[in-house]
C-alpha cells in the first residue's frame, strides 16, 4: 500500500510538471476540524488531484458554517465546507451548493450522569451549552421538541465549538450539543460520567444531514470552469477516501492537519457513510440528491429556521455535480 501511494504522489508530481507552463490558481478553502470537513480536501491535496487539475489549495480552518459564510461574504475564502445546520443559509439565499459531500451522523447531545441527566426530560432546568445557527443547535432543538419541550425549558447557553467542550469537561455546564470530534474529546476525558443521549440517527425520520461544498453566486458566475475543476478533483479523493482501505491512510493526514493523534481521527471514520463520486453523480441525476436537500429544508421550515419553501434548484447545483463526472 505505501508503494502504491509512492506511486500515485511521483505521477501527481509529473503531472504537476507538465502543468507548469499553465497557470495555476490559488483557492483559499474553508474547513472545519474534523474527518468529516477534511476526508476529501486533504486527501485531494496529497494525492496531487488537486494540482493535476491547476489548482492550489490553501486550508483555512474555522470553528463552524456560518463563519465560513460570512469569511466567503467578505471575499477571503474562495470555497468553503459547510455541516448541516448552516444549510438554512443557502436556502436563504446566502451561498450555492455545488458539491454533497456526506450525510452525517456526528452530532450528539451530551449529558452528564452525575448531574443526575439519563433522558431528554431530565434537562428540564438544567445548564446546557449549544452553537447557534449550526447542527448543535438543530439537534438540540429536535431532542426537546420531541420530549415536549422547548429551550425556554433548559438553560441555554450559546457559545462556540471550543468554548463547549472547555464548558462540560470543567463541568460548568451539565448537557450540552455538538459534533464531532468534539463528542469525542469530551467523552473520552470524563471517566465515564458523559454519554451521548442522542444523535442524528434518532432524528432520520424528521431530517436528513447532508454536509456540502459551497461557493458565492457570484463567484460560481465569474469562475465556473475553477468549481468544475476543484468539483473533479473531490471526485477522485472521494473515491479513494470512501475505500475502506485508505481510512487509515485519510485519519494520518487528518490529525496531522488537526493536531490530534491518529486514533482520534480514526474514531471519527463512522461519522458518515462516505459516498463515491459515482453515487453523487447518479444521485444528482436521478433525483435522490435533491430529495436529501428537500427533506432538509422542509425541517428548516418545520422549526422556523426557514421562512418559506425554495425551490431545491435554486441552491443547489447539481449541474455541476453531474458535468465534473463527464
Amino acid at each position: 500500500m505505501k508503494k502504491l501511494l509512492a506511486l500515485v504522489m511521483v505521477l501527481a508530481m509529473l503531472c504537476t510538471a507538465g502543468l507548469a507552463g499553465a497557470e495555476t490558481i490559488e483557492l483559499n478553502v474553508a474547513y472545519m476540524p474534523n474527518y468529516a470537513s477534511l476526508w476529501s480536501v486533504l486527501t485531494g491535496i496529497n494525492m496531487g488531484y488537486f494540482a493535476e487539475e491547476g489548482l492550489n489549495v490553501k486550508l483555512v480552518e474555522f470553528a463552524d458554517g456560518p463563519t465560513i459564510i460570512a469569511a466567503m461574504e467578505s471575499g477571503s475564502i474562495d470555497i468553503g465546507y459547510i455541516g448541516p445546520g448552516a444549510h438554512k443559509l443557502c436556502i436563504n439565499g446566502r451561498a450555492m451548493i455545488f458539491a454533497l459531500s456526506q450525510i452525517g451522523d456526528s452530532d450528539h447531545v451530551l449529558v452528564s450522569k452525575k448531574a443526575g441527566i439519563n433522558t431528554v426530560q431530565d434537562l428540564k432546568g438544567k445548564k446546557v451549552g449549544y452553537s447557534s445557527g449550526t447542527s448543535s443547535e438543530m439537534i438540540l432543538q429536535y431532542a426537546l421538541e420531541e420530549a415536549g419541550m422547548t429551550m425556554d425549558d433548559i438553560q441555554a447557553y450559546e457559545m462556540d465549538a471550543s468554548a463547549l467542550v472547555t464548558a462540560m469537561m470543567s463541568g460548568s455546564i451539565d448537557a450540552c450539543a455538538c459534533w464531532s470530534p468534539s463528542t469525542t474529546t469530551i467523552i473520552n476525558a470524563s471517566n465515564g460520567d458523559v454519554f451521548s443521549l442522542c444523535s442524528n440517527k434518532d432524528f432520520a425520520h424528521r431530517t436528513v444531514t447532508p454536509a456540502s461544498w459551497i461557493v458565492m453566486k457570484g463567484y460560481q458566475e465569474k469562475n465556473p470552469e475553477t468549481v468544475l475543476k476543484f468539483t473533479r478533483a473531490l471526485y477522485k479523493a472521494m473515491d479513494f477516501g470512501s475505500n475502506p482501505e485508505n481510512y487509515e491512510q485519510v485519519a494520518k493526514w487528518v490529525a496531522e492537519q488537526c493536531g490530534t493523534d491518529l486514533q482520534n481521527a480514526l474514531d471519527q471514520t463512522g461519522d458518515a457513510a462516505w459516498p463515491t463520486a459515482a453515487e453523487v453523480i447518479q444521485g444528482a441525476q436521478d433525483g435522490t440528491i435533491e430529495g436529501y436537500y428537500k427533506v432538509q429544508q422542509d425541517a428548516f421550515i418545520a422549526s422556523g429556521a426557514v421562512e418559506g419553501a425554495v425551490p431545491v434548484a435554486d441552491y443547489v447545483l447539481f449541474d455541476v455535480m453531474i458535468e465534473a463526472g463527464k
